[in-house]
């Protein structure tokens, strides 16, 4: 349901040229809008560094699909949304900023959680090379199964192996049996932050 609901308002099924934003765009816009209770246009276009133009096609794509409303003081999750972000968050239950560790090569990284996709990694290549795509350093993918991180082809045994790394997801991360963790590296934190989105939308 959230894949084919952020494709629909990305316009990613629609003919015809594509906005200039894109599905992490709107990812990023429903978390901001929920975290901050309501942020102006002009905020949300700095936030994601796209332009204006792009901000009032995925407002308006927003607001007509009655996940948002707009007022002077910006834009707001409607119940609706506030719905529909619940349901983001149990997919993905944490996103959170981590040191370089004994694991990671990027200056800056992210780690996504993601609820219960551990079947859907295979060698970690297609995170990878997603992260790599938008602009992101690479991505390190982890699944947790009885009661270990694995990163697969790499380690059977995170704790054993990268113990930095492990502390530092285990600390800060309540894992469940089958979940997946995609450690998204970059030159900067939006970078990191952007391939470990793409990366997790793999998943999705």
């Amino acid at each position: 349901m959230i894949e084919e609901l952020l494709r629909d308002l990305s316009g990613q099924r629609a003919a015809g040229p594509h906005p200039s934003f894109t599905v992490f765009d709107l990812w990023k816009s429903f978390e901001l809008i929920a975290e901050r209770g309501s942020i102006g246009r002009k905020s949300l276009a700095e936030e994601l560094a796209i332009g204006e133009g792009a901000i009032r096609t995925m407002v308006s794509r927003l607001k007509n699909s009655g996940m948002i409303s707009t007022s002077k003081i910006g834009c707001s999750l409607t119940d609706r949304g506030s719905e529909i972000w619940k349901k983001f968050q149990m997919v993905i239950p944490r996103k959170v900023e981590i040191a370089r560790n004994d694991l990671t090569t990027a200056p800056y990284n992210v780690a996504v959680q993601v609820r219960g996709r551990s079947e859907r990694v295979r060698n970690g290549l297609e995170q990878r090379d997603a992260a790599v795509a938008v602009g992101g350093r690479g991505a390190v993918t982890l699944v947790f199964k009885g009661g270990r991180l694995i990163v697969p082809m790499v380690s059977e045994d995170l704790s054993k192996d990268y113990p930095a790394a492990f502390h530092q997801i285990s600390e800060r991360m309540k894992l469940e049996e089958s979940d997946a963790v995609v450690i998204g590296g970059g030159e900067n934190p939006k970078s990191a932050e952007r391939g470990a989105l793409a990366a997790a939308w793999t998943l999705i």
